[in-house]
């Protein structure tokens, strides 16, 4: 379960009312004419589980493997670490996942030492199917391990990518396993599609209740039984002017990788030229408690007044863990946390930092898991979704393009084509 709490400067105003009525209408359109098919996916991508163990029970590679090598970059691998992010604790029996999402040299080498081919399964991932990066170090990958595509290592290489792309003919060139994106599916939105499922599916995490958690999200919206989504949505986009970031306050480690896909999300889908041709957009920043706490509330507190603040918090950490009565000389003021758990520590700071931001009268408001599991997390990829469409049509921009992508990749092929001629 998750609890989300509107603390202060949410009220919406007549104008604010009749544009969330309005947005909810467009979201509505946007599932049931198929323009966006990120709603589906909770309740398509069952049948991706059920294929994927079945895949699994019978390939020997996968039986034998324990390491999941994730090649890709942006939303072919940021919504997989966010999941994981917030789940590993739990499956300390997992698979051990390896990310290869830049392709900085040295990060790549580092990975490479930590890899051995024979108990490694790597999963391609690119929607386009010729994302240059992602090529890039599957080239590399392919080297260094002296990969086999056409005999032995064939079944420790699955493909995830669109039908019919440059990658999906590859894959079916040299007979390997792939799993396909449904087209209306962008690849931020795609977390709960193949990209995601597959990878956390092989690695050994419970998929069918992170669907489950999202399912009942997507259900509940469209009922109309979370209303704070378009309340926030509707404050966010009428205020952007005044708040152009929204800084996401998460306190605990396992929101590290999430705030790294909340922020593409966001920045990707937001940040576009509207319909009367103004740039519109809303900045997000994404920030770990207690650590940012030590730097961000003073320019939160203190420096313009120019942010909307979530936080997330966990009220059960499912650990124990105490502060030890230990008594530390010439530290008395140490004394105060003993014998509190470090789980009421970070919920204490949270609450008491969320208390001096509202007086403040800074928009805030929080999300509360209960614990850190599989329906919760599957809810809260979904929330952040909906957040997102429903802001995309209250600045009546097209949320799901990406304008900027293909301009992008064709100026860096024709560097990449001016520094071959050179050398």
């Amino acid at each position: 379960m998750i609890t989300y709490e509107m603390k202060s400067g949410w009220i919406p105003g007549d104008e604010e009312n009749e544009l969330i009525s309005e947005a909810i209408g467009k979201v509505i359109e946007e599932r049931e004419s198929a323009k966006a098919g990120y709603f589906n996916l909770p309740d398509d991508s069952k049948m991706i589980v059920t294929e994927v163990n079945a895949y699994a029970a019978s390939s020997k590679p996968i039986k034998n493997s324990d390491t999941i090598a994730v090649i890709g970059v942006g939303g072919a691998s940021l919504g997989t670490q966010a999941i994981e992010g917030m789940l590993r604790h739990k499956y300390p029996n997992a698979k051990r996942m390896i990310f290869f999402e830049n392709p900085d040299p040295i990060r790549l080498s580092e990975k490479f030492s930590m890899i051995r081919k024979e108990k490694t399964i790597f999963l391609i991932v690119s929607k386009s199917g010729t994302t240059i990066e992602t090529m890039a170090m599957f080239k590399a990958v392919i080297g260094h391990f002296d990969l086999d595509l056409k005999n032995d290592d064939r079944e420790r290489v699955i493909a995830i990518t669109d039908d019919g792309s440059p990658l999906c003919r590859f894959a079916d060139h040299f007979g390997l396993k792939t799993y396909t994106i449904p087209r209306n599916v962008k690849g931020r939105f795609s977390t709960l599609s193949a990209a995601g499922i597959v990878p956390l599916a092989l690695a050994g995490y419970d998929t069918c209740s992170l669907l489950q958690g999202a399912s009942k999200m997507v259900r509940r919206f469209f009922e109309g039984n979370e209303e704070h989504i378009a309340l926030k949505a509707a404050f966010m986009a009428t205020h952007n002017g005044s708040y152009p970031m929204n800084l996401l306050f998460g306190y605990s480690n396992a929101f590290f990788s999430f705030n790294r896909w909340y922020k593409q999300l966001w920045a990707e889908s937001l940040g576009k030229i509207d319909r009367c041709g103004n740039r519109t957009g809303l900045t997000p920043m994404g920030q770990i408690g207690t650590v940012d706490q030590h730097s961000i509330l003073q320019l939160i507190m203190q420096g313009p007044r120019d942010k909307t603040v979530t936080f997330m918090k966990v009220k059960d950490f499912e650990n124990d863990m105490k502060i030890p009565k230990v008594s530390l000389e010439m530290l008395p003021g140490s004394n105060i946390v003993s014998g509190f758990t470090f789980g009421e520590l970070i919920d204490i700071e949270c609450d008491t930092v969320c208390e001096m931001i509202s007086k403040e009268e800074i928009p805030t408001d929080t999300i509360t898991f209960d614990y850190l599991g599989e329906e919760n997390a599957g809810e809260i990829i979904v929330y952040f979704q909906l957040l997102t469409s429903l802001i995309g049509n209250m600045l009546y921009i097209d949320t799901y393009e990406q304008p900027i992508d293909e301009p992008a990749e064709r100026q860096i092929i024709e560097k990449l084509k001016q520094g071959k001629e050179i050398k």
